[in-house]
């Protein structure tokens, strides 16, 4: 072999080598292509799914706002509705908050948007039907339940007890007012008064506990029952009372 054939295999083989090399770059580029297309399309699939999802979040936000809206403002009618509540000076339905002066805790995002989850706290429909509850019992008392039975035969005993314990009080400062310490004559007429009151005070005792804690009003007969409790406390406490002087 001549040397020109020699120069001319290591020129052959050199351009083989560079058109090896050119289509393995141009199969890496094409590669590299189609997978940042894939992420790009990707990419591109998971944004649409975000912002779908956003607009359906906002879209729940803005109906929860106008139906928050509505069932404060027919609260608010309710309460200028109210016996004794003064309508000039409770004015109109006030205005919400501005979000801008709204605390960053206090404004929800939505579940899909990864940021922190703000801490638990009550909805705006737990504290509207807190609000609702109160202003039936004040609008609407006459349709408050009655008292179970179960409660009717503890009443004479509620009343004998805030009796007794208010007959012992009147007992205590008459006895204090008699020792001749100045201001005791203001203390025996408190003593003496708190012995006229004493049979009626566990009417509005029981009148509480039934709004609190049964949700029910106490009516006449639950009055009665009351204060016949009281009476008889307050009779004994006076007899005892008046036989130790």
């Amino acid at each position: 072999m001549t040397t020109r054939d020699r120069d001319y295999q290591l020129m052959m083989n050199a351009l083989a080598d560079v058109a090896r090399r050119r289509d393995e770059a141009l199969e890496n580029a094409e590669q590299a292509y189609q997978t940042s297309s894939a992420q790009a399309a990707g990419e591109l699939s998971r944004a649409e799914n975000d912002a779908i999802s956003a607009d359906r979040w906002a879209g729940a936000a803005a109906a929860q706002v106008l139906d928050v809206d509505r069932e404060a403002a027919r609260l608010w009618d309710e309460l200028r509705r109210a016996r004794g509540m003064r309508v000039k000076a409770l004015g109109e339905l006030p205005e919400p908050a501005a979000v801008e002066a709204l605390p960053r805790v206090a404004l929800e995002s939505s579940p899909d948007s990864g940021a922190a989850a703000p801490a638990p706290r009550q909805s705006a429909r737990t504290l509207l039907s807190r609000a609702a509850d109160r202003i039936d019992v004040t609008v609407r008392p006459s349709q408050r339940r009655s008292l179970p039975r179960w409660a009717l035969p503890l009443l004479p005993l509620l009343g004998a007890f805030v009796a007794g314990l208010c007959g012992l009080i009147a007992a205590g400062l008459v006895t204090f007012g008699g020792t001749g310490i100045p201001g005791g004559a203001v203390l025996r007429g408190l003593g003496w008064l708190a012995f006229v009151v004493a049979p009626s005070a566990g009417v509005p005792v029981a009148a509480a506990l039934a709004h609190r804690r049964l949700r029910s009003r106490l009516d006449i007969g639950g009055i009665g029952l009351t204060l016949l409790g009281g009476m008889l406390a307050a009779t004994v406490l006076s007899v005892t009372f008046a036989s130790s002087r």
